[in-house]
């Protein structure tokens, strides 16, 4: 079955930077668009960023829009969301996921990973 297993997540001060990676399988990565999802407790889960297979498309939402940089390397089965300049209102659970749909102005998430929290103190 699909498997997505994210890394990379922790606790960073406020305009600090984290990589995240994920590592899929049980499915053909090079033609898989994935993302990154986040959900705050309480909250209902947001996307931040997706990337089509070929990488040609992406997804920011506005607030990550200049600060996350999402990659891929499809050699690795596995993506990758650069963060720098975090703010405290990044932190959140952050999620990878194999995208259903998606243009450069929406993301629709299928299967979800199981998170790796990112918490950034101000």
């Amino acid at each position: 079955q699909v498997q997505v297993v994210e890394s990379g997540g922790g606790l960073v001060q406020a305009g600090g930077s984290l990589r995240l990676s994920c590592t899929a399988s049980g499915l053909t990565f090079t033609s898989a668009h994935m993302g990154w999802f986040r959900q705050v407790p309480g909250k209902e889960r947001e996307g931040v960023s997706c990337i089509n297979w070929t990488g040609a498309t992406t997804y920011y939402r506005d607030s990550v829009e200049g600060r996350f940089t999402i990659s891929r390397d499809n050699a690795k089965n596995t993506v990758y969301l650069q963060m720098n300049n975090l703010k405290p209102e990044d932190t959140a659970m952050y999620y990878c996921v194999v995208v259903v749909a998606m243009r450069y102005d929406y993301c629709l998430a299928g299967t979800f990973g199981r998170g790796t929290q990112v918490t950034v103190s101000s």
